[in-house]
């Protein structure tokens, strides 16, 4: 495996959430390096359709270079989606919609994007490096408190204030200036993460604004998919799994009532029906892939 290729995650268990018709419309809403969009273009007859999705550049090249007139690829972030599909024409009519959440491995691969702790780049953790600000640029304009609250509430990291207190003693550029600042800022701990795992999720899930996206991209889909269409989303962090979890709950329960009230299932006027329990990684896929060990994938149908 070539240093920034990407295993798709989940890949068996995805197609056959998506409950794939040959002739069907479907949308993956993070393209990354196709893993999961040449998985079901291999399921669709000539009919059949893809809309794929990337904010990054480098996902959206790829895209491209793929010779397939039943696929579709737009430079864009998932929370555009609805105007997106209407766009096509398709209002109503998708019949799956695949949300693999976060960082990719290439991105993850590449120290140039500033993604990871475990090699040294310039501190950037942007999907999309053509617009909004890096993460070095945010760390070194925001204050102390703000930092913290990132940290806090987006890694729950426990020495939040800590570090973000060491964080405004100089100025940073580079992964590796913020992980040596992390690492003297926190105590020594027997957890087997990296002291700097929690702080790097929080700060990039921040920068890209993923989870108002993701809350976002998932009242839209009522409104995208079709009658029996599905919705499929793979999360590896405990803040989007919530969300994902909570949104198809309540969806599913349909709408509130009194208690007292004597009212039917059809009544309530559900928009999804949960399709399964949440689905993980079997051993043998997190030995050959270590990044499936925290995916979670739920699924839900289109009432």
């Amino acid at each position: 495996m070539s240093k920034l290729s990407h295993q798709p995650v989940l890949l068996t268990e995805t197609l056959d959430a998506l409950n794939l018709r040959s002739d069907g419309i479907y949308i993956d809403c993070t393209f990354g390096r196709g893993g999961h969009t040449k998985a079901i273009l291999n399921h669709l007859e000539p009919a059949g359709q893809v809309l794929a999705l990337d904010q990054d550049p480098e996902a959206v090249q790829v895209a491209q270079s793929i010779e397939d007139e039943r696929l579709s690829i737009v430079h864009n972030t998932f929370a555009q989606l609805q105007a997106t599909v209407e766009d096509n024409g398709w209002l109503g009519q998708i019949n799956g919609i695949l949300l693999d959440l976060g960082v990719s491995s290439p991105q993850l691969d590449d120290p140039t994007r500033g993604f990871s702790f475990m090699q040294d780049g310039p501190l950037d953790m942007r999907m999309n490096p053509n617009t909004g600000e890096s993460v070095a640029q945010w760390l070194n304009t925001a204050t102390a408190t703000e930092i913290a609250k990132v940290l806090k509430d987006y890694g729950e990291e426990r020495y939040a204030y800590r570090i973000a207190r060491s964080i405004k003693m100089e100025p940073i550029t580079t992964t590796s200036q913020l992980v040596n600042i992390i690492i003297k800022a926190c105590p020594p701990s027997k957890e087997h993460k990296h002291p700097a795992t929690r702080s790097f999720q929080a700060l990039r899930i921040f920068i890209n604004q993923e989870l108002e996206q993701l809350q976002q991209v998932l009242t839209q889909t009522l409104n995208i998919l079709a009658p029996h269409g599905r919705l499929v989303v793979i999360s590896f962090h405990s803040l989007e799994d919530r969300i994902v979890k909570r949104f198809i709950r309540d969806k599913a329960r349909g709408d509130k009532f009194p208690i007292h009230l004597p009212v039917t299932v059809k009544q309530l006027n559900p928009k999804l029906r949960i399709i399964s329990k949440p689905i993980r990684a079997s051993q043998t896929e997190i030995n050959l892939n270590p990044r499936a060990r925290s995916a979670i994938l739920r699924v839900a149908e289109r009432c």
